[in-house]
């Protein structure tokens, strides 16, 4: 065979790196067909994601697939079959539920969601609840379900953003659920098992299986990652300053910029869950206490007592009143000097995570409950004398699910009537990333926008509702409605 013939030919090469405990589990794959190489990444068992780089001819992308091979192999990464290695099983939150025997709560309305849920965020609008089973629902705060949204991995949490809402997932995917369909804004490295997830002005934060915490921007760069004190890190929080972080021996401080440690605090026990608010950080541990310290320099200023595992918590937005819920199916109240003003019984398993709005506590449970608790005081009084209010049973009846989707609506208008009707940003290649810059005048074309992962295609323009700056400066979001060029 011929020079010319051999480099014409089409080769596939297949690593693997499968590394014991919670370590690496992935695959790379390079596919060299003519002047083409495509390369296929992630999870051992999963599809993937593909990217696909044209190159000027069948001897410089043989030569850029032998680049990325031997860097591979460097890292590790040994040839392998297909199949031969499983899909490793995610990490899942461990609680054991037990019963309460507290008094009920006053639950004022339950929605069951099918499947244990972990996400939960509430605004004045809406309450969303993310599951197991890929399901995320919004409800109003009344109990009336008004959206039904059906992701491919089970949902770890749901954060907001200033407008935008984002969903965590087992497949290591964020999905931004801002706009009518789900689109992914986030592709974490499959070598991250994530427990929590945060994000800030576009910056994102993960704390994972190992004890990790690792930054990402809206490119999905690499920012920084630091090992962590201890193991099983399930909290992080993220802000302007810094993003504060929990795992097995206590609540950490970095700089959110730099990754440089400001201050470590110990705590009695695991932490299981964080919260946050201007000033200050609050830590839910397997001991049984929550901490409330000072995001300045971590001094604790306060300490809440319950009786057993704590796994989720929240706060009034003025700090006058903490919520825990344990793994025994209880809710606790607790004024900010660490008075206990009452504990009271679910009803609907224990809370893996809670907020609290306009003097109601909103859970999401083990047993795959969205659960509204009327904390105000009259309420709580009237339910320890045993008055307790009719609770609705909310039901998602006829809501079929929608699912991100790799297209969207494409529509032919000229180039004015695209200003008229919003902004105008284009995809195009730079080396292997795929990147998005704004057409539209007013806008500065150096800036990247952060866009949807799925839907970028070189030399495709888009007309979007909206594009915000970052508040930190350097790159552009998009809300609203995203259509395609024709």
């Amino acid at each position: 065979m011929s020079t010319a013939a051999a480099v014409n030919t089409p080769t596939t090469t297949y690593l693997e790196l499968s590394e014991e405990g919670n370590g690496s589990h992935k695959f790379y794959e390079v596919v060299r067909d003519g002047t083409e190489v495509t390369i296929t990444f992630g999870r051992i068992g999963e599809p993937g994601q593909t990217r696909t780089t044209a190159y000027a001819t069948a001897q410089q992308a043989e030569a850029e697939a032998a680049k990325k091979i031997g860097a591979k192999v460097r890292k590790g990464y040994a040839p392998a079959v297909r199949g031969v290695r499983q899909r490793r099983a995610v990490t899942r939150r461990e609680i054991v539920s037990r019963r309460s025997t507290a008094e009920q709560a006053p639950l004022l309305w339950r929605f069951r969601s099918g499947s244990p849920a972990f996400g939960i965020f509430v605004d004045d609008e809406r309450v969303w609840v993310g599951n197991q089973a890929g399901d995320v629902f919004t409800l109003t705060p009344g109990g009336r379900v008004t959206a039904r949204f059906g992701l491919p991995d089970g949902v770890k949490c749901i954060v907001a953003d200033d407008f935008w809402i984002y969903a965590g997932c087992d497949d290591g995917r964020v999905y931004d659920l801002s706009g009518k369909v789900p689109h992914v804004a986030y592709e974490i490295a499959d070598d991250v098992d994530i427990y929590w997830l945060d994000i800030h002005d576009g910056v994102l934060g993960v704390s994972d299986a190992r004890g990790g915490v690792t930054t990402v921007d809206h490119e999905d760069e690499f920012q920084w990652r630091r090992a962590g004190h201890g193991t099983h890190a399930w909290m992080v929080r993220c802000d302007d300053e810094g993003v504060y972080h929990g795992d097995s021996h206590g609540v950490a401080m970095y700089g959110a910029r730099d990754g440089a440690p400001r201050w470590t605090t110990p705590t009695q026990g695991q932490v299981l869950f964080g919260w946050q608010e201007r000033d200050e950080v609050f830590a839910g541990t397997s001991r049984g206490w929550v901490h409330r310290l000072a995001k300045a320099d971590g001094a604790e200023r306060a300490r809440y007592r319950c009786d057993s595992a704590v796994f989720s918590c929240a706060t009034s937005p003025d700090g006058r009143y903490v919520f825990a819920g344990d793994n025994h199916s209880s809710v606790y109240c607790f004024s900010a000097d660490g008075t206990r003003l009452w504990k009271l019984a679910t009803g609907c398993g224990s809370a893996y995570s809670m907020q609290y709005r306009d003097e109601r506590l909103y859970l999401v449970t083990t047993d795959g409950s969205l659960a509204c608790i009327d904390a105000g005081e009259t309420a709580v009084r009237e339910a320890r004398a045993g008055r307790l209010p009719d609770t609705a049973d909310i039901k998602a009846t006829g809501w079929e699910r929608v699912v991100p989707a790799r297209a969207v609506e494409t529509v032919v208008v000229d180039a004015g009537a695209a200003a008229a009707g919003g902004v105008v940003v284009e995809c195009y290649q730079e080396g292997a990333r795929t990147r998005v810059r704004v057409v539209s005048p007013g806008y500065d074309p150096a800036w990247h926008v952060q866009f949807p992962k799925d839907i970028r295609t070189p030399g495709v323009r888009y007309l979007v509702t909206e594009l915000h700056a970052a508040s930190r400066g350097g790159f552009y979001r998009t809300r609203g409605e995203i259509r395609r060029l024709g």
